[in-house]
């Protein structure tokens, strides 16, 4: 499925911006190009996320994706489980985003599929979920809230379902980390963006998206309750893993 024309990103390109970074309706109008040059294999993890999907999820289940932005993974995941019988909701706090996500929808066709709803992901309650998906979200939260915010999801999993999630990384060996964030510059680099852009979005990024190691990624899925948690994709600083509740 082909994303419709988004505008090239150029945010960050030029002389002055935003103190920190805020999903504003300037930053939606360009959402979908800066996923697609800015996180390695993005439309991989997804793919890899329908697998599990497809194997673990019953017919009827449940999808929640968090911090859905404009619905690429859920409409993603409509196409490529047309018959599983999943129901799909995207949930974000930004209007803009959602009004962005049911405008694609429209587009596809899919707006008898997925639902989208404007809320809080941290006061969600939807019991008896088959899948709750957190891509490149957790990371947004403050760290001291996130083992809550997981608990809160682990409890309303129904017993087999499954978390996804996808983060940005640290490694806890220094040089490791200065190295993989060198890769992940040049990666930005060969999809066009200059090194003042990759330096003043990560000053904006600074104090506002936090990431942690793989390990304690895992620790803080098994401290909440998950027992079977891996990771199914790992790119230099980028991974992505999946926690399933037990039966």
């Amino acid at each position: 499925m082909s994303e419709p024309t988004s505008r090239k990103d150029t945010l960050f390109h030029v002389d002055s911006v935003p103190e920190d970074f805020v999903f504003s309706e300037r930053v939606v109008e360009v959402f979908d190009d800066m996923l697609d040059r800015s996180i390695p294999f993005y439309r991989e993890v997804i793919r890899s996320t329908a697998r599990l999907l497809q194997t673990y999820l019953l017919p009827e289940d449940q999808v929640i994706d968090l911090g859905c932005a404009t619905g690429t993974t859920l409409l993603e995941l409509t196409r490529m489980l047309p018959d599983k019988g999943l129901r799909f909701i995207g949930v974000d706090n930004s209007f803009a985003m959602l009004e962005k996500a049911r405008l694609k929808a429209e587009l596809y066709s899919k707006q008898d599929s997925i639902a989208f709803v404007l809320e809080d992901i941290t006061r969600l309650h939807r019991p008896e979920t088959g899948a709750f998906l957190v891509n490149y979200t957790l990371q947004f939260i403050r760290p001291l809230l996130r083992e809550d915010f997981l608990r809160r999801l682990y409890a309303d999993l129904r017993p087999g379902g499954l978390l996804i999630l996808a983060e940005k990384t640290i490694s806890p060996d220094a040089r490791l980390n200065r190295e993989f964030i060198e890769v992940y510059h040049q990666f930005k680099r060969e999809r066009g963006y200059s090194e003042l852009e990759i330096a003043k979005k990560r000053e904006a990024l600074e104090n506002i998206l936090i990431p942690f190691s793989i390990d304690e990624n895992m620790a803080l899925l098994q401290r909440v309750g998950f027992i079977s948690v891996a990771t199914f994709f790992q790119w230099f600083n980028f991974a992505a893993f999946v926690a399933v509740k037990p039966l």
